[in-house]
């Protein structure tokens, strides 16, 4: 092994050994984030499914932990004071300057303490960015209090500020502004008090292990987050979803790669590694995976973006041009892995409340380890997980200019094939991938 290689892997194990160490003060790395700790288990080890040893893994996370807010650039001559700013009973009333535009966050500087004598941590408010949209979104401190592309509004104690930004993206890209079409209005009002005060102390149940004994009522598909796709319109034996079949560091890539083996899998779609990384894993060489089809497409956790859009179509046109049956995983199978299957979920004709159950399925897989053993998840917890990912998917659409009513009966496969052409699919291509997947 490279000195480097020894190198990255002394660092996991130091991270893996501090993450488990880690008492329930500290918040996890993200709500959603939510794919960041230490990793689930299985009961049945006596199926033929599993194998005989599983290796001592290292934790890594989905993502970086992103806690705090980028300080804004203040170097420009633009002014609060220019500008009228009114914080009356109906709320803040203030403009964006120039210099609010920076790092992708839009930054009113107007302190957070006096914000915080009307607004409370855990409302929700309405912000109306004049000009551009209006939207609602909980008063928080960092980004990883809330999900992966979330909006949240940041007021921290002491600041001299407040920050409209986008768990794991840009939210001036997302709106359309520059600092160029500074002053802008904008109005925040409170939508409801204490809204987002359970979304808050849904951080604490995200505790994960990586031990098989902590979820003794898990199977060894529940254990490996393995599972077919059986959404209305999906075919039969055509889509699984999965933790990395390859990726050691959860100790469950042999759970996974033996029950790829045992579906037929025939292509992988991987959203995390690049081709070269992946072969670094121990005993690649060997693996089942290592025979079939993949895609290596290393993408950011980051659904907004230009790179993750293009990455995923870029996975669509490899299912077409490879037999099923196809397998999509990233490391958890949780964050990229849950937003792509929703998308082709929402393809092929499913309904509101399966996309959102077979996304909270792997919460239930993973969360909730409390002293040293699985807590399921109540009702309200999972339907917290379950409202995630509809959530999601309107956003990064109406994001694309395609608005989606709120509202549980709509038909998903026609605003999904317009988001697919915005970002560079044909409609034969379209065609032919749902061609793959009935």
């Amino acid at each position: 092994m490279s000195g480097r290689k020894q190198a990255i892997r002394n660092i996991k194990e130091y991270i893996s050994k501090y993450m488990v160490q880690t008492t329930k003060k500290l918040s996890i790395l993200a709500t959603f984030l939510f794919c960041a700790l230490v990793f689930v288990a299985c009961g049945d080890s006596g199926s033929s499914s599993v194998p005989d040893e599983v290796t001592d893994p290292i934790i890594t996370p989905e993502e970086p932990p992103l806690d705090t807010i980028t300080e804004p650039d203040t170097t420009t001559s633009d002014s609060v004071e220019t500008y009228p700013t009114i914080f009356d009973s109906s709320g803040l009333h203030t403009y964006i300057l120039e210099n609010g535009v920076s790092s992708g966050n839009l930054y009113i500087f107007y302190p957070a303490d006096s914000f915080l004598t009307k607004f409370e941590i855990g409302d929700i408010v309405t912000v109306a960015i004049v000009g551009y949209d209006t939207l609602e979104m909980p008063v928080v401190e960092k980004n990883s209090d809330v999900p992966i592309a979330h909006f949240l509004f940041s007021a921290v104690a002491g600041s001299n500020f407040v920050s409209l930004s986008i768990h794991n993206g840009s939210f001036s890209d997302v709106i359309g502004i520059t600092a160029q079409n500074a002053p802008i209005e904008v109005n925040i009002s409170l939508k409801e008090k204490g809204g987002f005060l359970f979304g808050l102390e849904m951080r604490y149940v995200q505790y994960l292990d990586v031990y098989p004994e902590r979820y003794p009522e898990l199977s060894a598909e529940e254990y490996a987050n393995f599972r077919e796709i059986r959404t209305t319109g999906m075919g039969e034996k055509k889509l699984y979803r999965s933790s990395s079949p390859i990726d050691d560091c959860l100790g469950r890539n042999l759970y996974v790669d033996s029950l790829a083996k045992e579906a037929g899998v025939a292509t992988f779609i991987n959203l995390t590694d690049t081709e070269d990384y992946a072969r670094t894993y121990k005993d690649f060489d060997s693996s089942y995976y290592a025979t079939q089809n993949a895609i290596y497409l290393s993408l950011p956790v980051e659904f907004y973006s230009r790179t993750f859009k293009d990455g995923i179509v870029k996975g669509f046109r490899f299912m077409i041009e490879h037999e099923g049956p196809y397998l999509v995983h990233c490391i958890y199978g949780m964050d990229r892995t849950g937003f792509t299957l929703a998308i082709l979920e929402a393809l092929m004709g499913a309904k509101t409340e399966e996309i959102q159950a077979d996304y909270a399925k792997t919460f239930s897989n993973y969360f909730n380890v409390v002293d040293g053993q699985q807590v399921t998840l109540n009702e309200q917890q999972v339907d917290f997980f379950k409202a995630v990912v509809t959530r999601n998917l309107r956003a990064v659409y109406r994001a694309d200019g395609i608005d989606i009513a709120d509202a549980d009966d709509i038909d998903w496969a026609t605003p999904t094939e317009q988001f697919l052409e915005k970002q560079g699919m044909t409609k034969e291509e379209i065609s032919a991938l749902k061609d793959r997947l009935k």
